[in-house]
């Protein structure tokens, strides 16, 4: 068994099937302010909520409740702000201030309080970039340590193992070959070029299924990136009990999702250009079938988001319109792939396929099988619309629930697959290659075009003439 030293305790958080929404309690309708409805906790106000998050000498909260609630409390309140609150309610409820302390109680409580603590750094690590949190993190385990000498080893643990997790978190960042983004068009003299200088995918990495576990080694990679907070981070609004702030407005803090969304353009974009710079209609229709052959290992593998990018940019009209080079191509082929991507009924086909990976990945044995790599972009437009289909406060200014555990499902899903070490090896040449081969923008992408395919009708003619004057500086 490979992969990561994981503590039972974050595996089991996240695992669809450890999931459990289900916050039982002993009977219907209220209980400290918190309103159960079939046994599920279903709404509450912020203060009950936040003392349901409250170890005390005989109580720990569920896991997912945990989760659920650290991850959307930050809707309403900063993570700084929250850990303090809990921190006074912990020092109150235990008597933390007494000259006095009661050490045989607080024996009881403190493992209770370092597990929360635990849980908050290893799930959501960026909130512990602020130096507020660690503040309030030392001064509670610095209140019960007198207590236990043994809080003291737990706390370094604690700390050192965020400090590796943040390391090797903003490591990669910078790890990360920079993205080159876009080109400027006057690349597209690449026709009148010696040929030593282009550079194109075949001869970079002609195996189709090597090239779809390259682009799976750079998906997982910048998966890992993208903390569970940023999915919700991305929506905050106005606290309609709050008018006077937004909770995030001095910096949004979904910086790596933003980053991975410019990769999946960056694919669309790149697979384009390589289908449109070569000069001969033979070597076009191979660099085609190439890629539908990647595309196919990529569905194969459960890697749908560079699978939908390699459609998307053979989707693109400079590529579409290519007709003399897509008679020659094998399209049934395709044709499938298209039809499993295809956007019709939200997706239909598309979730059938992640339903099947998803449930694989739950009985796999290999971290080959684990892998499921969703199409991003739909994810976020899911959670997106999650968000604004639903009220974070019900009338009364209760905390609506019931919508939370619905986006903690899928996001503690989505957790649990960026989680997957990556089982192939990897090509440092071939991942520098995606990273930074010249690709046209859209301008350039439509001139390539048209050199290569001569326009159909007035409006293409026009389109050319004046690209090749912007561009070429040719009339």
């Amino acid at each position: 068994q490979g992969g990561m030293p994981q503590t039972p305790s974050s595996t089991s958080m996240f695992t669809p099937c450890g999931f459990s929404p289900h916050l039982h309690t002993s009977k219907e309708g209220e209980q400290g302010g918190l309103i159960f409805q079939d046994g599920n906790l279903t709404s509450a106000s912020l203060d009950a909520l936040i003392q349901h998050l409250i170890p005390t000498t005989d109580y720990y909260p569920e896991k997912a409740y945990i989760f659920t609630f650290l991850l959307s409390s930050r809707l309403f309140i900063e993570p700084h702000e929250l850990l303090s609150r809990v921190c006074h309610k912990c020092i109150e409820q235990q008597r933390l201030d007494d000259p006095v302390l009661d050490k045989a109680r607080i024996r009881k409580f403190g493992p209770k309080i370092l597990q929360l603590l635990t849980e908050w750094t290893e799930t959501f690590p960026y909130d512990f970039q602020e130096e507020r949190m660690i503040g309030h993190l030392k001064d509670m385990i610095h209140r019960i340590a007198p207590c236990d000498e043994a809080y003291w080893k737990k706390m370094n643990q604690l700390l050192q193992a965020l400090n590796q997790k943040l390391a090797t978190l903003s490591h990669g960042q910078e790890g990360i070959v920079k993205i080159s983004t876009a080109v400027s068009d006057k690349l597209v003299a690449f026709k009148t070029k010696p040929p030593s200088i282009q550079r194109e995918i075949l001869s970079v990495c002609s195996d189709p299924y090597t090239l779809a576990q390259q682009l799976t080694h750079v998906e997982l990679e910048r998966l890992s990136h993208i903390g569970p907070e940023e999915f919700v981070q991305a929506f905050v609004h106005k606290d309609p009990l709050d008018g006077t702030k937004t909770c995030f407005s001095e910096q949004k803090k979904t910086s790596n999702l933003e980053a991975y969304v410019k990769w999946f353009n960056r694919l669309c974009y790149l697979v384009a250009t390589e289908i449109c710079m070569p000069a001969k209609k033979k070597q076009r229709a191979q660099v085609i079938e190439f890629f539908i052959d990647v595309a196919r290992e990529c569905f194969n593998i459960g890697n749908f988001n560079s699978l939908m990018a390699i459609i998307s940019g053979m989707n693109m009209s400079p590529v579409s319109r290519l007709k003399k080079t897509w008679s020659k191509v094998k399209t049934a082929k395709f044709f499938i792939l298209e039809h499993q991507m295809d956007p019709t009924g939200n997706f239909y086909n598309y979730r059938t396929a992640l339903r099947g990976a998803a449930h694989r990945s739950l009985t796999a044995h290999s971290n080959r099988e684990k892998i499921v790599i969703p199409f991003f972009s739909l994810l976020i437009k899911d959670i997106y619309f999650l968000n604004e289909g639903c009220a974070n406060r019900l009338p009364n200014g209760h905390v609506n629930f019931e919508k939370f555990l619905e986006l903690a499902k899928q996001v503690g899903e989505f957790i649990t697959w960026k989680q997957v070490e990556c089982p192939f090896e990897q090509d440092p040449n071939i991942i520098h290659y995606l990273h930074t081969a010249p690709i046209f923008t859209e301008d350039g992408l439509y001139l390539a075009s048209y050199e290569s395919e001569s326009p159909e009708n007035q409006t293409e003619k026009d389109r050319w003439k004046s690209l090749r004057s912007t561009i070429l500086g040719k009339t």
